[in-house]
Protein backbone atom coordinates (compact mmCIF):
# COMPACT_ATOMS: atom_id res chain seq x y z
CA UNK A 1 0.00 0.00 0.00
CA UNK A 2 1.28 3.18 -0.80
CA UNK A 3 1.52 5.26 2.51
CA UNK A 4 1.50 9.21 2.19
CA UNK A 5 3.25 11.18 5.03
CA UNK A 6 1.27 13.33 6.98
CA UNK A 7 3.34 17.28 6.16
CA UNK A 8 2.40 18.38 9.93
CA UNK A 9 4.05 17.18 12.99
CA UNK A 10 2.64 15.30 15.86
CA UNK A 11 2.43 18.14 17.97
CA UNK A 12 0.31 20.06 15.25
CA UNK A 13 -2.09 16.64 14.83
CA UNK A 14 -2.62 17.12 18.44
CA UNK A 15 -3.00 20.79 18.49
CA UNK A 16 -5.43 20.44 15.78
CA UNK A 17 -7.69 17.00 16.09
CA UNK A 18 -7.60 16.25 20.02
CA UNK A 19 -10.23 18.48 21.42
CA UNK A 20 -12.54 16.52 18.20
CA UNK A 21 -11.37 12.90 19.19
CA UNK A 22 -11.51 13.36 23.13
CA UNK A 23 -15.60 14.58 22.61
CA UNK A 24 -15.73 11.22 20.42
CA UNK A 25 -13.99 9.31 22.71
CA UNK A 26 -16.43 10.39 25.39
CA UNK A 27 -19.29 9.38 23.58
CA UNK A 28 -17.72 6.06 23.22
CA UNK A 29 -17.89 5.69 26.73
CA UNK A 30 -21.17 6.94 27.01
CA UNK A 31 -22.26 3.77 24.29
CA UNK A 32 -20.67 1.28 25.93
CA UNK A 33 -22.12 2.24 29.85
CA UNK A 34 -25.25 2.47 28.22
CA UNK A 35 -25.24 -1.26 27.03
CA UNK A 36 -23.53 -2.22 30.47
CA UNK A 37 -26.46 -0.90 32.37
CA UNK A 38 -28.89 -2.07 29.70
CA UNK A 39 -31.42 -5.07 30.82
CA UNK A 40 -31.63 -8.86 29.43
CA UNK A 41 -29.52 -9.87 26.09
CA UNK A 42 -27.22 -12.54 27.67
CA UNK A 43 -26.43 -13.00 23.95
CA UNK A 44 -24.01 -10.44 23.32
CA UNK A 45 -25.63 -8.39 19.65
CA UNK A 46 -22.97 -9.22 16.37
CA UNK A 47 -22.51 -5.04 16.56
CA UNK A 48 -21.33 -5.34 19.79
CA UNK A 49 -18.82 -7.88 19.01
CA UNK A 50 -17.57 -6.34 15.97
CA UNK A 51 -17.46 -2.83 17.95
CA UNK A 52 -15.54 -4.29 20.96
CA UNK A 53 -13.31 -5.96 18.37
CA UNK A 54 -12.74 -2.57 16.70
CA UNK A 55 -11.91 -0.89 20.29
CA UNK A 56 -9.03 -3.83 20.58
CA UNK A 57 -7.98 -2.72 17.11
CA UNK A 58 -7.86 1.22 18.38
CA UNK A 59 -5.52 -0.16 21.18
CA UNK A 60 -3.36 -2.89 19.23
CA UNK A 61 -0.55 -0.17 18.53
CA UNK A 62 -0.02 -1.36 14.60
CA UNK A 63 -0.46 1.04 11.33
CA UNK A 64 -3.60 1.06 9.19
CA UNK A 65 -6.27 1.19 12.36
CA UNK A 66 -8.43 2.76 9.88
CA UNK A 67 -8.66 0.66 7.46
CA UNK A 68 -8.28 -2.57 9.54
CA UNK A 69 -11.83 -1.22 11.82
CA UNK A 70 -13.47 -0.79 7.99
CA UNK A 71 -12.83 -4.02 6.94
CA UNK A 72 -13.89 -5.44 9.95
CA UNK A 73 -17.02 -3.70 10.03
CA UNK A 74 -17.56 -4.32 5.79
CA UNK A 75 -19.53 -6.96 4.69
CA UNK A 76 -17.25 -9.19 2.02
CA UNK A 77 -20.21 -11.36 0.75
CA UNK A 78 -20.26 -11.45 -3.15
CA UNK A 79 -23.50 -13.22 -3.33
CA UNK A 80 -26.70 -10.59 -3.70
CA UNK A 81 -29.13 -10.88 -0.64
CA UNK A 82 -32.32 -12.62 -1.27
CA UNK A 83 -34.75 -9.89 -0.36
CA UNK A 84 -34.27 -6.40 1.39
CA UNK A 85 -38.08 -6.49 1.85
CA UNK A 86 -38.39 -5.27 5.58
CA UNK A 87 -34.91 -3.84 5.83
CA UNK A 88 -34.27 -0.25 7.25
CA UNK A 89 -30.63 -0.16 5.61
CA UNK A 90 -27.05 -1.16 6.50
CA UNK A 91 -26.53 -2.78 9.94
CA UNK A 92 -22.67 -1.52 10.11
CA UNK A 93 -21.44 -4.54 10.88
CA UNK A 94 -21.38 -8.67 9.36
CA UNK A 95 -22.97 -10.93 11.67
CA UNK A 96 -20.70 -14.49 12.38
CA UNK A 97 -24.40 -16.46 11.98
CA UNK A 98 -24.52 -14.89 8.58
CA UNK A 99 -20.89 -15.69 7.01
CA UNK A 100 -19.73 -12.42 7.97
CA UNK A 101 -16.54 -11.35 9.79
CA UNK A 102 -17.58 -9.89 12.69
Amino acid sequence: MNRQTNPQTKQQVVETYFMEHRAKLVDIAAYLDRIDRGQGGDVPDFRDVAFRRAVKILLDGQPQRAGRILDLLSDHTTELPQSADGMKGALGAVSLTDGGAA
